[in-house]
């Protein structure tokens, strides 16, 4: 198939540290391209991809401090995607709302993957104007606005040998990721230090969180002897980091759509202790992948029942639910099924 995959601008695929949305899509194109699709990604030009890169400008949003308004920056790839859309089979966008007015006024089919949170009501305002179709993430992703035309859940997946386990010692926990209040890192924190256990902490800290972690968490991470902040880590960086933990602390106060870092643990072979947001009972099995948790006190259980979990089993349910290739494939049927000629009706079962 000829088959375009749109990325958001904000940062290179794949991201250079830390990015979710454009790793997925990063992961996506490259199995596609390995199934044999012609596949184009239209991304920033400092990503790199053995598709064919249409770039739409030089470099991604985070690395260019002279960009005023990001907007207009958007606005100007839809109109260019546009004018190539009968280039392809199917229109693949990860770019929110952005391409739905103008691509519903054309031919060549297209779909959504929504990789956000969903319960802002702007957003249902708008998406609920359209009835394009869209991809959740996790089945949790729908609840604020259900009614949407929900064409399939696909659940992110990662090439199966970009983090393995690695032979070294657990003796810490650890939190990677992003610092900000709904990340749970101060949870963290404190459920490490009741535990008696060491943590480590791999995590970026975005400009609009800067005063959150000065204010808030490096008071913290400085009063607490048990805490190694080691910052922002890139995937080379990422098999050891997780391997040599006992578990991932993924302690979210926020309806999470997906959580990209529980099957990146997973694949080192590192199970998860996480608190029952969002989609986590979607990512994780319980008692084999990790723990459910649902406050401290729970959450400092876990910690002492880890030994109860199989480090082989974690990487084997990974390698069974959460690869790039069973992403690829489910993402495929969907394409073939949109090119049908009932395609825009087409509706997730159960709906």
């Amino acid at each position: 198939m000829r088959i375009a995959q749109i990325s958001p601008l904000f940062e290179a695929v794949p991201p250079k540290l830390y990015g979710g949305t454009e790793r997925v899509v990063y992961s996506l194109t490259e199995e596609l391209v390995a199934m044999g699709h012609d596949v184009t990604l239209f991304a920033s030009g400092d990503s790199i991809t053995s598709a064919k890169l249409a770039p739409m400008r030089d470099k991604a949003l985070r690395l260019d401090p002279t960009v005023i308004d990001w907007i207009a920056i958007y606005m100007r790839m839809m109109e260019l995607i546009y004018r190539r859309a009968d280039e392809f089979d199917v229109l693949h966008f990860h770019t929110d709302y952005f391409p739905l007015s103008l691509f519903s006024r054309q031919p060549t089919p297209f779909l959504t993957t929504l990789h956000g949170r969903l319960d802002i009501p702007e957003f249902k305002d708008v998406y609920e104007l359209f009835d394009a179709p869209f991809v959740s993430i996790s089945d949790s992703q729908r609840r604020p606005i259900p009614h949407l035309n929900w064409i399939r859940t696909v659940h992110h997946g990662m090439p199966a040998n970009l983090l393995t386990p690695q032979p070294v010692k657990q003796d810490y926990l650890a939190f990677l990721g992003r610092i900000s209040p709904e990340k749970g890192i101060d949870k963290a924190i404190r459920i490490a230090g009741a535990a008696g256990m060491p943590l480590k902490i791999a995590a970026k800290v975005d400009n609009a969180d800067k005063k959150y972690y000065q204010n808030e968490i490096k008071p913290l991470i400085d009063a607490s002897p048990w805490v190694e902040f080691i910052g922002e880590i890139n995937d080379a960086q990422k098999p050891d980091f997780l391997s040599g933990a006992h578990a991932l602390l993924f302690l979210i106060d926020w309806p999470e759509p997906f959580g990209l870092v529980m099957i990146e643990s997973m694949a080192c072979g590192t199970p998860v202790i996480a608190f029952n947001r969002g989609s986590v009972p979607e990512v994780i099995d319980d008692g084999l992948t990790g723990f459910i948790v649902h406050d401290d006190a729970t959450a400092i259980a876990a910690v002492d029942r880890l030994g109860e979990l199989d480090r082989t089993l974690v990487r084997r349910q990974f390698e069974r639910r959460f690869t790039a290739r069973r992403m690829a494939e489910d993402y495929l049927d969907l394409y073939e099924e949109l090119c049908m000629p009932q395609a825009p009706k087409l509706r997730a079962v159960g709906d």
